[in-house]
């Protein structure tokens, strides 16, 4: 009778510790979809992946989205693949079957949030029920959706961007007022240029040559004496045109893609971040080396230039919000939760640098504070988060460090101490840059756990009150 219970007890011991492959149905899910109708499943899954991935919704996002799709009209085991400008979907129904693969390519990619946010609904609307023939014309009504403001409202919007960033800086209503010119010569401009299919590239270096061309005529009108410009900054204003040709960047979305395992497209994302912020650093650059053929300079500041009071910092922030939510096809809804995240950014920043901690890290949780707040909010607002951080941490972006960095390089003497001396900004101003991407990512992983939570708990109580 011992030996039975002591291999009952190994028995049990070993079913513990391993897994019994005998144990384990050999079956499969048998196809109940037709080809025809998972084709057209997968075809409005990738039209809506390939909307979203348009306007600036992140790789993690988009494939989300197209399972989430797929799932809804019971079509499982979706394999889907997002590349920095391409997104592929597979469907297999079994071994006696070929797979279904669709592709789709990303040939235009500019921030729209208002159709972004349209696109997320129906999204919600397709999981809770949506008919596929009612969901397809609901798409082709939402792509054929043209953007929500016409292009002189763009254009005004960027201007009204860097006159914001002069706001930040406390500056006199002479500076905010050529610092608004400024971009509008370098917004128009670029819309010139845009229409004539020229590259971001160069689009960038002519936005930033622009700039820096009317910020130099106004350093040698203030230098021969002539009224108003006597005693302004105008490196404020160049440092306003460098946040207006940086505010549209792939900043956050590139740091989520690069976190989520997304490297493809996290690469692509940052190459093309990285050539765009080049653009700005080439057009500065030749504007100085131009200026300085002519005979005219800019004197360097010898030291950074800080912000302004507290209350010039929201009135700034403020303004950027609703400019850059603007120029980025927001509604109203999206520009007021925008305008609030701004604000706690700001004032979280403030907060840290009057503990003194460094001006990146400071940078890094007014983003994180930002975001955290944006993923909390975005569901029940139904704005996409995304689109609010961009425009809240949009205030915090270097602008200033990056011309004092440019301008240090261009005074050097030529010798690897005065280079590092002049270049310090530059790494600055390139460390407060990754602390924003970071904190923002940060703080859309940290909410969304949250978020989830208090939906869990929302939905509890609404159960418990029925």
């Amino acid at each position: 009778m011992v030996v039975p219970r002591r291999k009952g007890l190994l028995a049990t011991v070993h079913s513990v510790i391993r897994n019994d492959p005998s144990r384990v149905a050999p079956t499969e899910l048998l196809p109940v979809i037709s080809d025809e109708l998972t084709r057209r499943i997968l075809d409005l899954a990738m039209r809506i992946g390939e909307a979203l991935f348009a306007v600036g919704a992140s790789a993690h996002d988009v494939t989300f989205a197209i399972t989430r799709v797929t799932n809804a009209y019971h079509l499982h085991s979706v394999q889907v693949d997002v590349t920095y400008n391409s997104i592929t979907a597979a469907h297999h129904h079994g071994d006696e079957s070929r797979p279904i693969t669709l592709l789709r390519v990303v040939r235009v990619a500019s921030p729209d949030h208002a159709k972004l946010q349209r696109l997320q609904a129906l999204v919600v609307d397709i999981d809770d029920g949506l008919a596929l023939d009612a969901a397809r014309d609901a798409f082709r009504g939402i792509r054929r959706t043209p953007f929500l403001y016409r292009s002189p409202v763009v254009i005004v919007s960027r201007a009204v961007l860097a006159a914001g960033v002069a706001v930040l800086f406390d500056a006199s209503a002479i500076i905010v007022g050529l610092s608004f010119v400024a971009a509008l010569c370098a917004a128009l401009v670029q819309a010139g240029l845009a229409r004539l299919s020229v590259p971001s590239f160069f689009s960038q270096i002519a936005g930033a040559f622009v700039t820096t061309m009317v910020a130099l005529i106004v350093a040698a009108l203030g230098s021969a004496g002539v009224e108003p410009f006597m005693g302004i900054r105008p490196t404020i204003i160049v440092a306003s045109g460098i946040v207006l040709m940086l505010a549209g960047l792939t900043v956050v979305a590139a740091a989520q893609d690069a976190i989520d395992g997304f490297a493809v497209t996290a690469g692509g994302r940052i190459l093309d971040l990285t050539m765009q912020t080049i653009g700005v650093v080439l057009g500065i650059l030749i504007g100085l080396e131009f200026a300085r053929v002519l005979g005219l300079g800019m004197v360097l500041p010898t030291d950074a230039i800080p912000l302004g009071s507290f209350a010039g910092q929201l009135a700034g922030a403020v303004i950027i919000a609703i400019a850059v939510a603007v120029f980025n096809g927001a509604g109203l809804r999206i520009v007021v939760v925008s305008v609030v995240l701004s604000l706690i950014a700001i004032s979280g920043y403030n907060a840290l640098a009057l503990l003194d901690v460094h001006v990146a890290a400071a940078s890094a949780v007014g983003a994180l504070l930002a975001s955290f707040v944006g993923i909390l909010v975005a569901r029940r607002l139904h704005v996409p988060s995304v689109a609010v951080t961009t425009a809240a941490i949009v205030p915090l972006v270097p602008g200033l460090a990056v011309f004092r960095g440019l301008l240090g390089v261009m005074h050097s003497d030529g010798t690897a101490e005065s280079l590092l001396t002049g270049a310090a900004p530059l790494v600055l101003a390139a460390m407060i840059g990754i602390g924003l991407a970071a904190g923002s990512s940060l703080g859309l992983y940290m909410g969304t756990p949250v978020r989830a939570t208090l939906t869990s708990v929302a939905k509890s109580r609404s159960r418990v009150r029925r």
